[in-house]
């Protein structure tokens, strides 16, 4: 891509942190900009006194040789250290006193006649450290041994976390997939994490009906047929449901790890032996697994919470990420990261909107929730299912907001600040992937001024920049590629088992005198102010007539337009332009779709953004097509607006096949 993508998208609005006082909160980590930029340009400069100094802060069972060895795109952070995750997030708080500290809140969905939930659970670093415990003892009984792969396929239960703090207790690696995933989703990933073990759910609760898991993996089972390499299977009673049990395969989970003993020393783990796969999807091929390691990844997760959310123990903080633990925001900032930082983190089970719109706001009023962080996708079905819901709710505990998983469009960020945040709340726009580990680009909710649709600063570490194809740093505002420059410790080690793939994807778009750059496959730009843009995927960057333009900035001109909640922008086939605009818009409760609405949208972004992005078609849909985390799946729609008559891309991440099947039958009038 010689090109650089054309940024037409102008924010002007500027918000700058409030005073800690103001939002309730105890005082800000890092109070100034100026502060952020001293810390910035040190963790730069010199990374190995940084991250050494940081490290200092955590427990080792035997200290690094040194901090950083580098041969890129090879990271190898703490060498010849030897430390374990579960121990830091639990056995440590234990051991200086904090024991009897709530570590965990769930709340799951199931309600009364009065719509409060049927149950509360609090679990102490007490708790934690018998249960996490018992389930690695339980494991090992099983057969899982050190370097084992243990899949966990559960709902949002408070044993999910237990599970993959167990595995990291023994130094068995752990692959969790999200409990929405299909019967074949499981199989490809077991089968290519070789897992014996396998942890699971009679069944999880979503919007008052039960999610068949433990059917999902017996499926999974049996159409490995004799390749499966699954052993056995724990199964958690969660639903109640009468499932079958297969006679030396399956185990009952409380039958099993009630009898065990509470006795199990946490394995001491080479800085670099691995913690985790997590499974990303590709738009075609086999889905990628991506390889975390242990002491890079714990120090950086632990550290960019601390400083995204100012996490401070003793301060009658309670944190909530709405996310699955099937994902990294789960694994990143519900488990590994919040725990380290003894600040109780809030897990509930179900949906949004069961059984009305105002769960998640009852949620933060019962428990006091002073930070809030969700996705984008969630706040734009906030707007659409009204203001209403959330006046019904205090919302007065809130101290930090934030969002991840996709660029928040700038009137999404505008509501948020208003209904949620009481105009005063910062909001940390955080960008980062599975592959990053943690925050790679956000502000600090003391220090960053924030333009809404901005994630502004780079994370501590985060040597990040916008180039060209040859590495080239781009002007102000100028569109180009993503990239990380140097090393940090939250980074990928490699895709499992496939070494030319990890290259390929990651290591082999750009390169500086025969050096790789970390590519994110996102376009991106950095403002005057230093701030940074994320334009969309660089698969989905449109080129009209010449003009490279991004798919965010048009559909944040659609969203600007008062009729409008959501909307996804593609590339379309064009005779003329050779490629035209397509966008699918979901409209507000109050809208009505129309031929003069149509008309009316395409002279908004035309005043927006200009001419050339005004789109060649408009289609109104009740729903778009996403992941199951809530992501727009922008290469189905491509298809779709291209007429496609069949998909024959990768699927196995959308959450609603219907919606698909809905698109392909209306046609644009």
């Amino acid at each position: 891509m010689s090109e650089s993508i054309e940024s037409t998208l102008h924010e002007n609005r500027v918000f700058q942190p409030p005073a800690a006082s103001a939002v309730g909160g105890p005082p800000w980590r890092v109070a100034s900009l100026a502060e952020y930029e001293s810390m910035y340009r040190r963790s730069i400069d010199d990374p190995e006194g940084f991250w050494g100094d940081i490290a200092n802060d955590f427990h080792w069972f035997k200290k690094w040789d040194r901090v950083l060895e580098w041969s890129a795109p090879d990271a190898k952070w703490y060498p010849g250290a030897q430390t374990n995750v579960c121990y830091n997030c639990v056995d440590r708080q234990v051991k200086h006193g904090f024991g009897d500290q709530t570590a965990i809140i769930w709340e799951g969905e199931p309600t009364d006649r009065d719509n409060l939930p049927k149950e509360v659970r609090r679990l102490s670093y007490n708790d934690l450290q018998n249960d996490t415990a018992k389930l690695a003892n339980t494991l090992k009984s099983m057969g899982v041994k050190k370097g084992d792969v243990v899949t966990i396929y559960m709902g949002m239960v408070p044993e999910l976390a237990v599970a993959m703090l167990a595995c990291a207790r023994i130094g068995a690696p752990h692959s969790v997939i999200f409990g929405g995933f299909s019967a074949q989703a499981i199989a490809d990933r077991v089968q290519d994490a070789k897992s014996k073990v396998i942890l699971t759910c009679d069944g999880a609760w979503r919007r008052g009906k039960v999610v068949d898991l433990k059917a999902n993996v017996d499926a999974a089972i049996d159409s490995m047929g004799a390749d499966s390499p699954v052993q056995k299977v724990l199964v958690l009673k969660r639903t109640k449901t009468n499932v079958p049990m297969i006679e030396g395969r399956d185990l009952d989970w409380h039958q099993a790890v009630d009898r065990a003993s509470d006795d199990c020393p946490c394995e001491p783990m080479d800085a670099e032996d691995m913690l985790f796969l997590l499974y990303t999807s590709g738009s075609t091929g086999k889905p990628k697994g991506i390889v975390h390691t242990t002491a890079g990844y714990m120090v950086f997760t632990a550290t960019t919470a601390k400083y995204t959310f100012n996490l401070v123990p003793d301060n009658n903080q309670v944190y909530w990420c709405t996310a699955d633990c099937g994902w990294i925001t789960g694994h990143s900032y519900i488990v590994y990261g919040i725990l380290p930082n003894r600040v109780p983190t809030l897990m509930y089970e179900g949906a949004p909107d069961f059984p009305t719109p105002a769960r998640f706001w009852r949620v933060c009023d019962r428990n006091k929730v002073t930070h809030f962080y969700t996705a984008p996708t969630a706040i734009r079905a906030f707007m659409k299912w009204g203001e209403q819901y959330p006046r019904l709710a205090k919302l007065d505990t809130l101290q930090v907001l934030g969002t991840v998983g996709e660029p928040i469009n700038p009137e999404a960020w505008m509501w948020y600040r208003k209904h949620i945040g009481r105009d005063i709340c910062p909001i940390v726009d955080t960008y980062w992937q599975t592959e990053t580990g943690g925050h790679v680009i956000t502000p600090l909710p003391g220090a960053t001024p924030c333009k809404p649709g901005s994630c502004t600063r780079p994370m501590f570490g985060i040597d990040a920049a916008v180039v060209d194809i040859n590495g080239v740093e781009q002007p102000a505002d100028a569109g180009g590629l993503m990239v990380i420059r140097k090393p940090w410790p939250g980074m990928l080690r490699g895709v499992y088992g496939d070494r030319q793939r990890f290259i390929d994807t990651y290591w082999s778009t750009v390169k500086v005198d025969g050096v790789p750059y970390y590519t994110a496959g996102d376009g991106a730009r950095r403002d005057k102010d230093g701030n940074f843009w994320i334009m969309g995927r660089i698969d989905d960057v449109i080129n009209v007539s010449g003009h490279r333009l991004g798919t965010m900035e048009v559909e944040s001109a659609l969203v600007a337009h008062p009729a409008v909640v959501e909307a996804a922008v593609v590339g379309m086939p064009h005779e003329i332009k050779g490629t035209g605009i397509a966008a699918f818009v979901t409209l507000a409760p109050d809208a009505d779709p129309s031929e003069q609405l149509k008309s009316d949208l395409r002279e908004h972004v035309s005043k927006e953004i200009g001419p050339i992005a005004k789109p060649d078609q408009i289609r109104f849909t009740t729903a778009l097509p996403k992941t199951r985390s809530g992501k727009i799946m922008r290469r189905l729609l491509r298809s779709i607006a291209a007429g496609d008559t069949e998909i024959t891309q990768d699927t196995s991440t959308l959450e609603d096949f219907s919606v698909v099947a809905k698109l392909k039958e209306s046609e644009e009038a």
